[in-house]
């Protein structure tokens, strides 16, 4: 048996061909897997649990029919999802985990994160996040009507884009927007473990390092903006492929 890890598709409806890819992975895949867990930005957007959009449902629909066939899925929120809550997650049959976590992934632990905290580097995404994360922040922001929300949604992802630009412009786009290896280093210290699995940089990879004299592997997922992107880990190992 397997388990599997997903991120970053940022389902919706501008990209229905990627929706549709992954209906048919859990169709074929993921019903029949040890556990799926999906690590973060699993939608472009979420702006609340009352989100009215055919992605939103056709999404939890599919996912609550693999949770009923008997395979765990396992949610971590994003940066683009951290709104969803726990209306939603019950719909879609899903836990939702603290971020990071600590899994047993076939006798190892394993530490599973979005991957954003490790982008320290970029001060600006992070003093946003930190507003963002705030509970006082975001009961204010859930008790604005549907589309001021969704207003605020579409200015912020120009504003990332405009930021992103910047970071080109500057040349500083590939280094700020990576993992900082002093956040790498302290996570796996922190938790004293030698397995991380993460997303969000869009740099699919499997990275070997030393910590502290310890051998540690770091795996990044890939997106789901052109193509699908699987972890698939068993007792025997673990591969990172494209759908």
């Amino acid at each position: 048996m397997t388990t599997l890890f997903i991120s970053d598709l940022h389902l919706d409806a501008e990209r229905p061909a990627i929706t549709e890819l992954f209906g048919r992975f859990l169709r074929e895949e993921a019903a029949g897997a040890d556990a799926l867990y999906i690590l973060g930005d699993l939608f472009e957007a979420w702006v609340g649990d009352d989100d009215p959009s055919d992605t939103g449902a056709f999404v939890a629909r599919e996912l609550r029919a693999v949770a009923d066939a008997g395979t765990p899925v396992s949610f971590i929120r994003g940066n683009r999802d951290f709104l969803l809550g726990d209306d939603y997650a019950r719909r879609a049959g899903m836990t939702v985990l603290s971020d990071p976590s600590v899994v047993m992934l076939y006798g190892r632990p394993t530490l599973l994160l979005h991957g954003d905290t490790l982008c320290t580097d970029d001060v600006a995404y992070q003093q946003f996040r930190a507003q963002t994360r705030n509970p006082t922040w975001q009961a204010q922001f859930l008790a604005q009507p549907l589309a001021a929300r969704m207003a605020f949604a579409q200015q912020a992802r120009a504003a990332s884009k405009a930021h992103q630009q910047g970071l080109q412009g500057q040349g500083t786009m590939e280094s700020i927007t990576d993992v900082a290896p002093a956040a790498v280093g302290a996570m796996f210290a922190q938790f004293g473990i030698d397995t991380m699995i993460h997303g969000h940089t869009h740099r699919p990879a499997v990275h070997e390092l030393d910590v502290g004299g310890r051998a540690c592997k770091r795996t990044v997922l890939g997106d789901w903006y052109e193509q699908g992107s699987v972890l698939r880990v068993d007792a025997d190992g673990m591969r990172l492929e494209r759908l």
